[in-house]
């Protein structure tokens, strides 16, 4: 019997691929510097974000709360005289990678548990180069990329970012592809 669980070398090796390749993208080349721009006088615009002391979390600038309060005059001129913002806020203090890039990871090990589950009911111990290749790595760039759109669609993320980051995740899915071709049961 051919089981996801004879899958487990080529789902943490590729983890750890792209763990790697995704860390070199990010530390040494260049694409990515211009994903995020500098709020024109940031001093006032931290100094009164900081007067309202607003808690670690997702929030809409001006916020409606109801398709009624939407269609409202005075919410319709807030939006026109603006800002309109969709905005983070972390907590203070330095920002640290270990959490995120533990979950990093994990995500990269439950892509790599969905490449195996999909291409192992596609295909048989045994099977060729191109057909695991295309599996795996169809499956993988789903993972890694398509879910990004959305954030250009809903929130207005510059266009550029996302196909930037989808590039990305062109390159972790050739890797995952790899991994796998290579690491696939013989018949």
């Amino acid at each position: 019997m051919f089981s996801i669980i004879s899958l487990w070398l080529p789902i943490l090796l590729a983890a750890v691929f792209v763990f790697v390749v995704s860390s070199i993208i990010h530390m040494f080349l260049p694409y990515h510097r211009s994903d995020y721009g500098k709020v024109p006088s940031e001093d006032e615009a931290r100094e009164a974000l900081g007067k309202v002391n607003i808690p670690p979390g997702d929030y809409v600038i001006p916020y409606a709360g109801s398709t009624g309060v939407m269609r409202s005059p005075e919410f319709k001129e807030k939006l026109n005289k603006g800002p309109v913002v969709f905005m983070t806020v972390l907590k203070n203090g330095p920002m640290s990678m270990g959490g995120s890039l533990v979950l990093w990871f994990l995500y990269s090990v439950v892509v790599g548990i969905f490449v195996a589950y999909i291409t192992r009911h596609a295909l048989g111990p045994g099977a060729r180069y191109w057909p695991v290749f295309r599996y795996a790595g169809c499956v993988a760039f789903a993972g890694y990329s398509l879910a990004l759109l959305h954030n250009s669609i809903w929130y207005k993320i510059k266009w550029s970012t996302t196909f930037k980051l989808m590039f990305d995740g062109f390159i972790y899915a050739l890797v995952t592809a790899v991994t796998f071709v290579w690491l696939w049961p013989a018949a």
